[in-house]
């Protein structure tokens, strides 16, 4: 009896362990690493605007490309609001709402403000369902590639369930109305003295992480959010997994605990001021200068020519940049911090893109895909370009004539590389204390280089130089 008793007890137990074997779907969600702070060190960011980058402008049509994007180095994937667009107040232009055109026809093309966010846990059914967003995430990740979700945490649309469920979590006049951020009359601005809206938006972000597997966010106004909401929010989705953070805003106090990544909005306008010359070399070196007395090592600067703000508002690369854009682009590449490409970017983008109603980004490859391709895999392999929280050095290399020449060097674990650069309109002949024989990164040709030798470069040429 004993004997049967301990058979059925050995059953009980190898049953009960089958039953207790690892769920395939956790299985699934390991299909990339956590991430860790080594992500930054050689990555490429791309800004994915769903809605324009197809013809469809669904997750569906986006996602076929992402092998292509893997190709460019990409390893963090920016999404633009992926959430479901208010329709009270809704903008058709920038000065003008849906509400003031009586044409229903002519009000179907206007989709709305992505940064007008109707529920945090909703999907846009332009874009597609949940399913699909899940496969999207998915295909990044089996790819290689993070996944951070664009959040929208300063303001909602006028017609979030909030607004009349939790009027408090708003900020409100004199009179006791909602009042908008700025003059931004499609959206209402949060308040975040109210502790119910900070434990609400805190359990919103934490949805997508446990429901999509994302891996982090990109977060519009972050410097209109009080510090410590942040820095509180990271702590707690960390627990569910760690996350990757990026601000859109310029401020090294938030760096500190809350974000890990930051805009760089002053070299960006640096950038287009050289471009226009109405700024020079010397305003470039002043910004490195003060980024470096400014910010802690491990700090990151995100850095672009383009993104989807810019590109409407104040137009393309080509528009601000004109026959510069090829040395600027080199240049988010060869400076410390992480490069990023804006939809479209890498197709040779020259229109701004419509922000309220749809529009569609050609995809006729030209020179800038392989320059692209050959940035990325340069940044993704050469330690030397490390901009992460163990950056490379920087050290820059002076001429004999630096108001025109733009010259430095990067280095880490014995990998050496040279950034030269002309930032001018015109032919500039000048010396730079540079010697040895050199690899020219994107013609693949040997230089070499003989002390006090005369050097020329054509207006906003570059040369990228692998130390032999």
């Amino acid at each position: 009896m004993q004997k049967i008793f301990f058979l059925l007890f050995l059953f009980t137990i190898s049953v009960s362990c089958k039953k207790e074997q690892p769920v395939i779907i956790q299985e699934e969600k390991l299909e990339i690493p956590a991430v860790t702070p080594e992500l930054a060190e050689n990555a490429v960011i791309y800004e994915a605007n769903i809605r324009q980058y197809s013809p469809e402008g669904t997750f569906n049509a986006f996602a076929k490309d992402i092998p292509k994007l893997k190709k460019l180095g990409i390893k963090i994937l920016w999404l633009m609001p992926v959430h479901e667009i208010g329709i009270k107040k809704r903008k058709a232009k920038i000065n003008v709402s849906i509400e003031e055109n009586t044409d229903s026809i002519e009000k179907k093309k206007y989709l709305g403000n992505p940064y007008s966010v109707k529920d945090y846990r909703s999907i846009n059914p332009d874009f597609g369902n949940k399913a699909d967003f899940e496969k999207l995430v998915k295909a990044a990740h089996k790819n290689g590639i993070y996944v951070i979700l664009d959040w929208v945490g300063n303001h909602t649309a006028w017609d979030h369930a909030w607004i009349t469920q939790r009027p408090e979590y708003y900020t409100h006049d004199k009179e006791g109305n909602i009042v908008s951020p700025y003059d931004w009359t499609d959206v209402a601005k949060l308040d975040y003295k109210n502790q119910g809206l900070r434990l609400a938006m805190l359990e919103e972000m934490k949805y997508w992480l446990k429901e999509f597997n994302i891996d982090g966010f990109r977060c519009e106004l972050a410097a209109e959010v009080p510090v410590d909401f942040w820095e509180k929010t990271k702590i707690e989705l960390n627990k569910i997994k760690p996350v990757f953070m990026l601000m859109e805003a310029e401020k090294t106090s938030l760096m500190t605990n809350a974000f890990d990544m930051q805009y760089a909005w002053k070299m960006h306008y640096i950038m287009n001021g050289i471009a226009k010359e109405e700024k020079t070399i010397a305003s470039f070196d002043s910004q490195m200068v003060l980024n470096d007395s400014l910010c802690e090592k491990d700090d990151i600067y995100m850095n672009f020519i383009s993104n989807h703000g810019e590109n409407f508002w104040n137009g393309t690369e080509y528009e601000r940049m004109g026959e510069s854009v090829g040395v600027f682009t080199a240049l988010t590449y060869l400076i410390p911090g992480m490069p990023l490409i804006y939809s479209g970017q890498e197709y040779d983008l020259k229109e701004r893109l419509k922000f309220f109603e749809k529009d569609t980004i050609p995809h006729t490859v030209g020179k800038m895909m392989t320059i692209y391709e050959k940035l990325g895999k340069l940044k993704s392999e050469n330690p030397a370009l490390n901009g992460g929280k163990n950056p490379a050095s920087y050290h820059r290399i002076l001429t004999s004539d630096d108001l025109k020449i733009l010259a430095f060097e990067r280095e880490k674990s014995g990998n050496k590389i040279i950034f030269l650069s002309n930032l001018t309109k015109t032919n500039t002949v000048f010396t730079a204390p540079i010697e040895g024989i050199f690899t020219d990164y994107m013609s693949g040709q040997k230089i070499t280089f003989a002390k006090d030798q005369k050097l020329n470069l054509k207006p906003w040429e570059y040369k990228i130089l692998i130390a032999e």
